[in-house]
């Protein structure tokens, strides 16, 4: 092991031994260094492994798709959301709102904060109240709230529907909403003639059939994020709905109206994977902050070291101060 370097003060010949020389104060930015480097190879091998897991599971899922629309029932022929990106919402159809009072679409786009948009009716079996649901679940997960920084349209596809089952469902997904104290502020069910529905559902993409034998509607599953404006921002698909999902399409669909600098960040990490339909993470970007923070990181430590050096040097170059003599010893020699 080497010893640390010897130093000589000017004014004498005793030498000091410091723990602070320019070798011993560099091993530290050395290891610190090392550890960044190694943490930096560790972080890019999972997010590649991470990214080669979500396309695997793409191509799979790619795969039993195509199997499964070969397979399609002849009850769910014509069932099918066709995307409409950026298309524009007819904000002058009306509808009644759940107190019965006489809307328009554009009554709830205020060109401020996005708009998660429902398609569901109320005396559905099953399938509209799996995704309300999976609506109230999610939205529980996302720092946003419902009614202030977004708000939550539910069009029924059903005309016989009215205000008062609008009302009473409502009542019952607002109160699964914990997070709202079971206030309905924020969330908006709509009714409306086939007209103003067809015109909604036409623009959305939104491909769904009446089934007259048995007296109910056959529709996809899916939710749709708005900007401000009214215009279709992201489409999320099933009856589960992350919550990151979520909240990446509303912070998309804000288009960086509300947004603060740390949710910037992390959709400059994330986009939309429009064949696994969902938010995954964008690798390169994300090694792009890693090597600035590193980089950023190893300037800073290098800096204190640097200035801490130049003390040392400056320190050690001035002469001593020199000692006063006591009093006693000056009185002893004084005649």
């Amino acid at each position: 092991m080497l010893a640390a370097p010897l130093l000589i003060h000017p004014s004498t010949t005793k030498t000091v031994n410091t723990p602070f020389s320019p070798r011993r104060s560099a091993r530290p930015a050395a290891l610190f260094a090392v550890v960044m480097v190694l943490f930096g190879c560790w972080a890019m091998k999972n997010v590649f492994a991470g990214d080669f897991r979500a396309v695997r599971r793409m191509a799979t899922t790619h795969e039993s798709s195509g199997a499964i629309e070969n397979a399609t029932p002849a009850e769910l022929m014509g069932v099918d959301v066709v995307e409409h990106l950026g298309g524009q919402l007819p904000l002058n159809a009306e509808f009644l709102d759940a107190d019965g009072k006489a809307v328009k679409l554009g009554d709830y786009f205020d060109g401020k904060r996005p708009t998660l948009l429902v398609f569901a009716y109320h005396t559905c079996p099953m399938l509209c109240s799996l995704v309300l649901d999976a609506v109230s679940r999610s939205v529980e997960g996302v720092a946003w709230t419902v009614g202030k920084q977004f708000d939550v349209v539910v069009v029924s596809i059903d005309p016989r529907d009215t205000p008062g089952s609008a009302a009473k469902k409502r009542a019952q997904v607002a109160q699964k909403y914990t997070r709202g104290k079971g206030s309905t502020a924020g969330w908006h069910f709509l009714v409306g003639n086939y007209a103003a529905v067809s015109k909604v559902t036409e623009t959305v993409g939104f491909q769904y059939r009446f089934d007259a034998e048995k007296q109910e509607y056959a529709h996809p599953a899916a939710i749709y994020l708005t900007t401000p404006a009214g215009k279709l921002a992201r489409y999320l698909y099933g009856i589960e709905f992350s919550p990151k999902d979520v909240t990446f399409g509303l912070y998309e669909a804000s288009e960086g109206r509300t947004l603060s600098a740390g949710e910037k960040l992390l959709m400059y990490c994330y986009h939309y994977d429009p064949k696994g339909k969902k938010y995954v993470p964008l690798a390169m970007n994300i090694m792009r902050l890693g090597g600035g923070a590193t980089a950023l990181s190893l300037g800073g430590l290098l800096a204190v070291l640097s200035l801490r050096e130049r003390r040392i040097r400056v320190k050690s170059a001035r002469p001593p101060t020199p000692k006063k003599a006591p009093k006693n010893a000056e009185e002893k020699h004084s005649p």
